[in-house]
């Protein structure tokens, strides 16, 4: 019997967590101990549902917490081509205006992709696909008063639309959807800035995977 080996064999890591919880740092701090390797990095948040035919008001009123704002079929297909080392075209979203740009970002294959989202672990199709399965905790006083500062530095919100935004689906959804999904997880990382050792054990982890190629 004749055997070849596949040229790359894709690695997803995915990262979940509250909002604000620390997961893009995660990731960058994981992307940095891997380097030699080529790491592609997908947000969530570049994959919410496109709403052409709503009012800016309308699509002010969706509730971004809950799975439903994903397009999941996107992702997944997304997701699926860049493990067969094919190359996609990923959506660029604007949070000012609630809309996909029309604008996209050209990705080519890579050897691990780093997936973040506060619904990586909660959606079955998605968690599925992932090699390693990790969950961010982090004290939700420090998330609130992350996501506070980022929505008015970078997305041009007001402190009343931030917090009532909070109050009426961000914490909901993360007590119904997000913190449930912590028992799926792999590895659960209680996220503090010099927590070095954690992030160490995973880039181990995913170095060992590499390591390992498909035989086929």
């Amino acid at each position: 019997m004749e055997y070849r080996v596949k040229k790359h064999v894709v690695k997803l890591v995915s990262i979940a967590g509250g909002t604000a919880s620390g997961k893009t740092t995660v990731a960058t701090k994981i992307a940095h101990i891997l380097k030699g390797q080529k790491i592609v990095y997908l947000t969530m948040d570049n994959y919410y549902k496109d709403w052409p035919d709503l009012t800016f008001e309308q699509r002010k009123l969706i509730n971004y917490d809950h799975p439903d704002s994903i397009d999941i079929e996107l992702l997944v297909d997304h997701i699926n081509k860049l493990k067969n080392n094919e190359p996609i075209d990923r959506p660029i979203y604007d949070f000012t205006l609630h809309q996909r740009t029309v604008e996209t970002v050209h990705i080519e294959e890579a050897d691990v992709i780093m997936l973040d989202g506060i619904l990586a672990l909660a959606i079955e199709q998605i968690r599925q696909l992932a090699n390693i399965k990790i969950f961010i905790k982090t004290e939700d006083d420090i998330r609130f008063i992350r996501r506070l500062m980022r929505d008015i530095n970078e997305r041009g919100r007001s402190i009343d639309s931030v917090i009532n935004q909070y109050l009426t689906t961000v914490k909901p959804m993360h007590e119904y959807f997000v913190e449930p999904s912590i028992k799926y997880a792999d590895i659960i990382v209680p996220y503090y800035e010099a927590n070095e050792i954690a992030i160490d054990m995973i880039a181990t982890k995913i170095k060992s995977l590499l390591k390992k190629k498909a035989i086929f």
